[in-house]
């Protein structure tokens, strides 16, 4: 993947109730297209993604965090 491409997503979740809601959201933000990296940050709601925009936007990402039953919006921070 060039890296030009590559993005830095920080998303702020809603909704974690425990630690395995990590694995949830990192299986279903992971397999999107075009996604390389995810790491979710259970104790601060945040989820970090790295991506290649011109495949995947924030608001798919959003929306795959909605999928796995959680609620995230992109973070300014």
């Amino acid at each position: 993947m060039n890296a030009a491409t590559t993005t830095h997503t920080v998303l702020r979740a809603e909704g974690f109730s425990c630690p395995s809601c990590v694995a949830k959201i990192e299986k279903q933000v992971g397999h999107l297209s075009g996604v390389e990296n995810v790491k979710v940050h259970f104790a601060s709601a945040r989820i970090e993604v790295d991506h290649d925009a011109t495949r995947m936007s924030v608001e798919d990402l959003v929306a795959a965090v909605a999928k796995a039953g959680y609620k995230a919006t992109p973070a300014a921070f």
